[in-house]
């Protein structure tokens, strides 16, 4: 048996007593009442759970759909180049001149489709600094009239897409001349 506290035997006995005296039916009535009101809480509980797996899924089939389709809207625009390209092919008897401006025309179009996707060229000038965040050097070449690190030419343009580099400028870069032994 424990040993009983008179403190919380009084606290009990007054919270008791603060209690209206309730009948078996009152009783048996406030439990129903709470029992339908947790049966219907559940109920919402369950609805709401359910609600969120189902907007979870969705997402990830949005997801799923926006990454098959990210390009489309970029393969699109490059289908007029294509067409270009197509209809050069197909000219049996042309001059020079019109190839020339056909290559140029079609050079304009996808130059139009890369700046309205934010596709940069990436094309250093000569004795501009070299950023290995941008270039990649793939030679150098003794020259004392620039700077060490200066790009001296460009052997292939580079492309970056809104910031990121999609390929870096090949480039050929000075260095110092090297002292000759004595």
């Amino acid at each position: 048996m424990q040993p009983t506290n008179p403190e919380t035997e009084a606290a009990a006995a007054e919270a008791a007593s603060a209690l209206p005296a309730l009948t078996l039916e009152q009783a048996l009535a406030a439990l129903n009442q709470a029992e339908t009101a947790l049966h219907e809480k559940e109920d919402a509980w369950l609805r709401a759970k359910a609600e969120t797996e189902n907007v979870r899924r969705r997402a990830a089939t949005d997801l799923a759909q926006s990454r098959k389709f990210a390009l489309e809207s970029f393969a699109a625009e490059l289908l007029s180049v294509m067409d270009s390209l197509e209809a050069a092919q197909q000219v049996k008897e042309a001059t020079l001149d019109s190839y020339r401006s056909g290559v140029a025309l079609t050079a304009r179009q996808l130059a139009a489709v890369f700046e309205k996707f934010n596709v940069t060229e990436i094309n250093p000038a000569n004795n501009e600094k070299f950023d290995p965040n941008r270039h990649q050097a793939i030679a150098s070449i003794e020259n004392d009239a620039v700077p060490a690190n200066t790009v001296l030419t460009v052997m292939q343009k580079g492309f970056a897409l809104h910031e990121r580099i999609l390929r870096p400028a090949l480039v050929t870069v000075s260095k110092p001349k090297t002292a000759s032994p004595s």
